[in-house]
């Protein structure tokens, strides 16, 4: 996200835009790209041809209708669909999306199985990605009820699927908005938004620390469930950081990053272990 590359072909490029979701992909790949790392199950399938992935893949809860599309679904490719002309592979969406990788980084890619994105048969899990940059007051309602919906709809559509969230927090206390500064490239001088950091942060991932979380499929709730803070002023030439001391969760705690990397791992071996 240091890299400034979201917005309209000679107007501002900004490092995020809610208006964008290329946060919410890059992050989902990063979720994936972790997995694959920390699941030898998962590799075994992926290497079988056996699990597949769809991105904005709609599921639709049985009980009511309801539907939403998700960020990124790993699953079992659907029996005799064939993947489209534009259809990528896990590490072509490293080029789709722009992701920057360090050299370890892309050797470790390259050294992991290969994963199509191939027409949706059964979900193992569904992954949504979700940010809040600013307006925390405003923003936090919004955020918990477009996650809990998720999960819902999920486990609403296939019990057995693994519902995993992700929430990115802005933990700086300065931002510019794109909304507030659209017009930034006319001479129109930047209005930019002050936080108050680290309440509002704290505030923040105690309101995702509400969100329903289940340790087995009989009860409502998400799978695994993480939040990663990040200083994000997109401030053009500013790099974003990650944010590790309190308020953020740290290692231990069911929010932490790790520990959503290991609940995805530890649910798709014990859900999913034949393939």
């Amino acid at each position: 996200m240091s890299v400034t590359r979201i917005g309209k072909t000679g107007g501002p490029q900004w490092q995020y835009h809610p208006r964008s979701d290329h946060h919410s992909k890059v992050a989902c790949w990063g979720v994936l790209f972790d997995l694959l790392q920390h699941s030898e199950v998962l590799r075994m399938h992926a290497e079988a041809g056996l699990v597949a992935f769809g991105i904005n893949h709609t599921m639709t809860n049985f009980t009511n209708g309801k539907k939403k599309a998700l960020d990124l679904v790993l699953c079992r490719p659907q029996a005799g669909g064939r993947a489209g002309k534009s259809a990528e592979s896990f590490a072509g969406l490293v080029r789709q999306y722009a992701i920057a990788l360090s050299d370890s980084e892309r050797g470790i890619l390259a050294a992991l199985p290969e994963i199509q994105c191939r027409p949706v048969g059964a979900v193992r899990i569904a992954l949504e990605a979700k940010a809040i940059m600013t307006e925390f007051a405003k923003a936090r309602p919004r955020l918990y009820d477009e996650l809990s919906s998720s999960q819902t709809i999920v486990h609403g559509d296939t019990n057995e699927a693994i519902a995993a969230g992700l929430v990115i927090i802005n933990g700086s206390s300065l931002f510019i908005s794109p909304t507030r500064n659209a017009n930034a490239e006319q001479g129109i001088p930047i209005k930019a938004t002050h936080h108050d950091q680290p309440k509002q942060l704290g505030i923040t991932v105690d309101h995702v620390r509400g969100l329903p979380r289940r340790a087995d499929t009989s009860v409502p709730g998400f799978d695994a469930l993480g939040v990663v803070i990040l200083n994000v002023s997109n401030v053009q030439g500013e790099a974003v950081s990650v944010v590790t001391e309190p308020p953020a969760p740290q290692p231990g705690d069911v929010l932490h990053y790790e520990s959503l990397i290991n609940r995805l791992a530890g649910s798709y071996s014990a859900r999913f272990p034949a393939g």
